[in-house]
């Protein structure tokens, strides 16, 4: 790539960011969602940080994997266990990170 098609780039990303970012600022107060559009958003962060965390828990050298050797898996779904019974961040962090512990002790 030349430091032109750089350049070119660069600012074609600058501007498609700034566009789809300035189109809800433009219409102000006057611009009002659908009820249906604004119950869908609710759930945007969690699907975004589902399709950030998932593959990279799940995926493995040798592909997906399921084993208990994929100790981040099981980790991942013991915080998830606790965060759903209790509601407590901290308290998912750490079972979370017992759990990823134990399981690279005893399955190494």
């Amino acid at each position: 790539m030349t430091s032109t098609q750089i350049w070119i780039a660069i600012f074609g990303m600058m501007f498609v960011t700034a566009l789809t970012r300035a189109l809800f600022l433009i219409g102000g107060e006057r611009t009002v969602l659908p009820e249906r559009v604004q119950r869908m958003l609710r759930y945007a962060p969690a699907a975004a940080l589902a399709a950030v965390v998932l593959p990279d828990v799940l995926a493995t050298p040798g592909g997906l994997s399921f084993a208990l050797s994929n100790h981040d898996f099981y980790a991942t779904l013991a915080g998830l266990a606790w965060f759903l019974w209790r509601r407590t961040m901290l308290g998912t962090i750490v079972v979370g990170m017992l759990t990823f512990t134990v399981l690279r002790l005893v399955f190494q």
